[in-house]
């Protein structure tokens, strides 16, 4: 007897709606491995009606006061709180996070984050109006860029929606928001949510594949588009993007570097490493998985690694005592179990290293040590839950290999020494530079990188004025 699967719907002008051509895919909960909905493919159709609700939402929104639009986002912060569980179910479908951690973890920062957009939507900033040229007078007008054509991923499907509508929401702008295509679930019932206080077509949502992606970045009408994805993903959505000069707003991957000198506190360093390593079965961008130790300490600091690693737990969402749940799909476990298999023979696999039950796609928590700079592992993002350490001899040896990756999102320092401390700082090549913690954001501050991966920054002021453009108006004082 067949179980009957969940429709998930498009939510275009303020109304659910399927593909117009019909089309599905079905949606598949990573925890047991079997579909639980379908949602829309969406063709060019969908995009090009999804597209023409925002643009013709867009004058009315645009000219609404920062203080019309705050009013609105806190209304969405409060209804997220009033329908927390719902959310919590829906991103648990859609990942097979733990409940627990989803419910802590997740929801509060959400609501932080939106509400602070909501405050940003009032503090607006540019040069003083003045006379910088002779009997003219300057200012500065900060406006909404327009349609936002945006893309989320499906390691925080909840989280980066928030990331991707709430500033845009805040600066002026209308948006078409794309979940992946694996986790649609949460997003639409975000749309769900958003419909009941903001006006037909200001929020939009679109479900579909890469293809949908592509076609609403080289759509003609958005004037920024905005992904969180792959470094693939974005080198793809920036060439699209340039053939008719849409901003671009990119966050992508990241191998992050965690430098442990030999005056760490090892216990208290494994232990807030493991958890910022493991959480979410590694899947962030700004993961622990990359770790850097003083040769010194190297051998004790495994041997406390593969221990902890082989304490912490993975399994259903209910399993409260477990630290995170299954990768998101059949093809990251692939993925993951590849870079194992193909460890090159000088790595020793300290924990781990196998799934784990035959029901879903989870992963043990692993160790490998012995690594080489140029080997795979090293050099290519895991997005799993897979630690690798590796053994530095000076402070100018660990700031090199801690450079010597593509990417450049985030990266730590463990040490009681401050002047090293502010030296690793100065020196490491990435967006963020944790010291003595791993992970930690708040909505105040920018989360963003360098290199490949990626430009523009979510959270804090900076975040929103990516959302913004600048315009100079010159009057003359002789009428």
């Amino acid at each position: 007897m067949s179980t009957e699967l969940r429709r998930l719907r498009n939510y275009i002008d303020g109304e659910f709606r399927d593909a117009a051509d019909g089309r599905t895919t079905e949606v598949v909960n990573p925890a047991t491995g079997e579909a639980y909905a379908t949602a829309p493919l969406s063709g060019q159709a969908d995009v090009d009606a999804a597209m023409a609700a925002a643009a013709a939402a867009f004058p009315a929104w645009r000219d609404t006061t920062p203080a019309e639009r705050q009013k609105a986002l806190l209304k969405i912060a409060d209804a997220f709180e009033e329908r927390a569980e719902e959310l919590i179910a829906a991103e648990v479908e859609n990942t097979g996070k733990p409940i627990g951690l989803t419910r802590t973890e997740e929801i509060p920062p959400m609501v932080d984050q939106i509400r602070f957009f909501a405050g940003a939507a009032r503090m607006l900033e540019g040069r003083s109006a003045g006379e910088y040229m002779e009997g003219l007078t300057s200012m500065i007008r900060r406006e909404p860029v327009g349609v936002c054509a945006q893309v989320a991923p499906w390691n925080y499907p909840m989280m980066m929606a928030v990331w991707k509508f709430a500033p845009a929401l805040a600066a002026g702008n209308t948006v078409v928001l794309k979940p992946s295509d694996t986790t649609p679930a949460s997003t639409v019932l975000i749309a769900e949510i958003i419909g009941s206080i903001l006006p037909k077509g200001v929020f939009n949502v679109i479900c579909g594949d890469r293809e949908t992606g592509r076609l609403m970045v080289e759509h003609p009408t958005p004037a920024m588009a905005s992904i969180t994805g792959s470094v693939r993903a974005g080198m793809s959505v920036a060439e699209s993007a340039s053939r008719d000069l849409k901003r671009v707003h990119l966050e992508l991957g990241g191998k992050a570097p965690v430098v442990v000198f030999e005056d760490t506190d090892i216990p208290k360093a494994v232990e807030g490493i493991s958890e910022a390593g493991y959480f979410n079965a590694g899947q962030d961008c700004t993961a622990a998985t990359r770790v850097l130790v003083h040769e010194s300490i190297h051998d004790e600091f495994v041997s406390a690694l593969a221990k902890a690693a082989s304490e912490i737990k993975t399994g259903q969402p209910d399993d409260e005592d477990v630290l995170y749940g299954p990768l998101n799909n059949p093809n990251q476990l692939k993925q993951v179990a590849g870079f194992i298999e193909r460890l090159p023979a000088h790595a020793k696999v300290e924990a781990g290293g196998h799934q784990v039950g035959d029901k879903g796609y989870f992963y043990a928590p692993t160790v490998v040590s012995g690594l080489k700079q140029d080997d795979e592992i090293i050099q290519k993002e895991v997005f799993g839950p897979v630690i690798t350490v590796q053994s530095f001899r000076d402070e100018d040896q660990a700031v090199e290999w801690a450079n010597g990756v593509e990417y450049a999102l985030a990266s730590s320092v463990w040490t009681k020494d401050h002047g090293r401390a502010m030296r690793m700082s100065k020196k490491l090549d990435f967006g963020c530079v944790w010291i003595n913690t791993h992970i930690p954001l708040v909505a105040e501050m920018p989360h963003g990188g360098f290199k490949k991966s990626g430009y523009g920054k979510d959270l804090s002021a900076y975040g929103f004025d990516d959302y913004t453009r600048i315009k100079h108006v010159m009057t003359s004082l002789d009428v």
